[in-house]
């Protein structure tokens, strides 16, 4: 339990210590060597796969498992590395989600395998696949007799790897006899191959505490895990294992030592899910007055009654209408009526005292009426479609240990960039920036001026810079193999301190560090075969507004600092002003190109590069990050110019290349 108070119309907690605890009791039931998949497909049966998946993994997993690739794409952009593998039947459309994603997929058609192999070919990668048999499900599957034609076809193909063989039981938790069958027929498949794959599978949950999973490597654990019990099969099953010790024990002979005592006892799993909401009105009906559409509850006597604000539009499944049952203040409250789109009605006539904010629990917690296996056997559904419906306007609140670790909504799901077109990514940004700073008017300046005036008055160690102009000339010099480089940097920024460094470094280890201060306004990487001096790098000019700066020169771990300053820059600290930095320098010829970095945040960029005529063309390869990736590039005889409109930001990061 946890005492969060949670201010929600609705909400689902997803109690991470619940799967845990359900890990631990279904491991248990695996043989030596044994290793398990972390089902986590229909975003892990409504609870969240990412959270889901770390805590899977956290326990042990070595393998997730999804529905199809859009569902492991997600995964891989939400950080996940581990192996992912599609269990259902992909399309050809999806081949190359799966390549891009490193995704795992389940085969049972040799045409798709094919096209698979040829993608795979193309794009120069590997693709793991495991191949999947119809043992006696007739869903997917290639037939089990057909099943070595599937693997002589695959075996064949370069581009694929068979890392795996499974299938799957249609009836572990309820037909004994006819999934004994299905195993027989595994395993005479599986010994039938010329070579073991890495994972043989066939077990689901229900199969591995039924011990009908022993025949594989790898075992999937769904259902199970997630604290949902379809068949109260593990308390069969502890109670089958337990006579099966007794009989044990009662044939032994009295010379016989005797047989070890029995420790293990039913251990309940425990829901990973609860669904809660909040008691929004009580009134009272008198015998005989009906409540709900079609008037389908007949009040038998005077009463109370409440109303949540949650119905079947929120995943409450609607065939609960009059026989669902909700635990409020530790009562068990009966659902009358039909369930509307957004409320359900709830029977208070046991309660004492109900009060208007009591908290309700629809499904989950711990009263066995409120597991979702039971809830669905008052109307004959599916818990599996119970839990991936629930919550559908509800935020996920996830706990650890009763601790609240974050919330996440449920019916939007997390955010991928290149869903969006590029107008609907720009309206997503400017609300995103608006609901996070609760000004859409500091929301719209932000992403319209970027940064410009928010973050000078809140941060003033954020800098950017503004008509950002940088002319490099090459010219013939007397060391031979070598240009002579003459810069001119000028632009225009609000001054944060009364002196500013210029730096160069032979190494790009040490120019590093300089990235990082604030303090430095530029940079330059030196050639390592030129002794790095006063007189390989000289600062020629540097000015600030009309003043000329002076200039002291020091050597720092291996960078050559020159120490810009002037006396009266004390009296333009938080002024917008103009500097000017002129330099002088070598530059290998066999380079073969040059590059400008941007380092600030900046707004409006002019570079330009002129070369000698021995130079030729000259190829611009400008990277910007900002409001337009493609600035203008214009050549003229032996100059070639990069260049942004003045309104326009350019990030950190963007730069230009001029190959030669």
């Amino acid at each position: 339990m946890h005492k969060t108070i949670i201010n929600e119309r609705s909400w689902v907690e997803i109690d991470l210590s619940a799967l845990r605890h359900n890990l631990s009791v279904l491991k248990r039931y695996l043989v030596s060597g044994q290793q398990f998949m972390m089902i986590v497909k229909a975003d892990a049966y409504g609870h969240g796969a990412l959270e889901i998946s770390r805590t899977a993994l956290a326990e042990g997993a070595a393998y997730l498992g999804v529905a199809n690739p859009e569902e492991g794409r997600l995964l891989r952009l939400q950080g996940i590395s581990t192996p992912v593998l599609v269990l259902s039947p992909s399309l050809t459309s999806e081949i190359g989600t799966i390549i891009a994603n490193d995704l795992s997929v389940s085969v049972s058609n040799p045409d798709f395998a094919i096209a698979l192999n040829k993608a795979a070919a193309k794009a120069g990668k590997k693709v793991l696949i495991h191949l999947k048999a119809d043992t006696g499900m007739h869903r997917s599957g290639m037939d089990w007799q057909d099943f070595q034609e599937l693997w002589q076809q695959a075996a064949k193909l370069k581009n694929l790897e068979v890392e795996g063989v499974f299938s799957h039981y249609a009836a572990s938790e309820s037909d004994a006899e006819f999934s004994r069958l299905q195993q027989q027929r595994f395993n005479q498949l599986v010994d039938s191959l010329p070579q073991k794959p890495r994972f043989i599978h066939i077990a689901n949950s229900n199969a591995v505490v039924h011990g009908l999973g022993h025949c594989g490597n790898l075992v999937r654990l769904g259902i199970l895990a997630y604290g949902v019990d379809t068949e109260n099969c593990l308390i069969y099953r502890e109670r089958q294992i337990k006579a099966e010790e007794e009989d044990s024990t009662s044939s032994l002979q009295p010379s016989d030592p005797p047989a070890p005592q029995n420790s293990r006892t039913p251990e309940l799993l425990t829901p990973v899910m609860t669904f809660k909401t909040t008691l929004s009105q009580i009134k009272s009906i008198r015998k005989g007055e009906s409540v709900g559409y079609n008037r389908s509850w007949i009040a038998p006597e005077d009463g109370l009654y409440g109303i949540l604000p949650i119905g079947y539009a929120d995943g409450y499944d609607f065939l609960l209408s009059n026989c669902g049952l909700v635990r409020l203040k530790d009562q068990l409250c009966k659902v009358i009526g039909r369930i509307s789109m957004d409320m359900i009605c709830i029977d208070l006539s046991a309660l004492e005292s109900p009060k208007v904010g009591d908290v309700a629990i629809l499904l989950g917690g711990s009263d066995p009426e409120t597991r979702a296996e039971n809830l669905v056997a008052n109307f004959g559904g599916n818990p599996y479609e119970l839990l991936c419906q629930v919550g559908r306007r509800a935020k996920r609140f996830y706990f650890r240990e009763g601790h609240l670790l974050h919330s996440v909504p449920l019916s939007r799901r997390d955010f991928v960039p290149d869903d969006f077109s590029d107008s609907k990514l720009n309206q997503v940004i400017e609300a995103a920036l608006a609901q996070r700073l609760q000004s859409g008017e500091i929301g719209e300046l932000i992403y319209r001026e970027i940064l410009r005036n928010f973050f000078y008055n809140k941060d003033k160690d954020i800098h950017y810079r503004q008509a950002f102009r940088h002319e490099i000339a090459f010219s013939d010099s007397l060391k031979a193999g070598y240009y002579k480089a003459t810069t001119t940097l000028q632009y225009r920024k609000v001054l944060s301190s009364d002196y500013f460094i210029v730096a160069c470094a032979d190494s790009a280890e040490v120019l590093q560090r300089y990235f990082r201060r604030p303090d430095v306004e530029y940079r330059w990487l030196m050639d390592e075969a030129i002794e790095l001096d006063a007189n390989s790098f000289v600062v020629s000019k540097v000015m600030v507004n009309n003043l000329l700066l002076n200039t002291r020169i020091s050597h720092n771990n291996g960078c050559v600092e020159i120490n810009c300053a002037h006396p009266e820059l004390a009296r333009l600290l938080g002024k917008s002003v103009d500097i000017t930095i002129n330099t002088h320098t070598l530059y290998p010829k066999n380079s073969h190109q040059f590059s400008v970095f941007i380092s600030e945040l900046t707004r409006g960029v002019d570079i330009t590069f002129r070369y000698p005529p021995e130079l030729g063309r000259v190829d611009c390869v400008p990277v910007f990050s900002g409001q337009n990736k493609y600035p203008t590039v214009s050549h003229e005889d032996c100059c070639a110019r990069v260049f942004s409109r003045s309104e326009e930001w350019i990030f950190p990061i963007s730069g230009v290349v001029f190959a030669y």
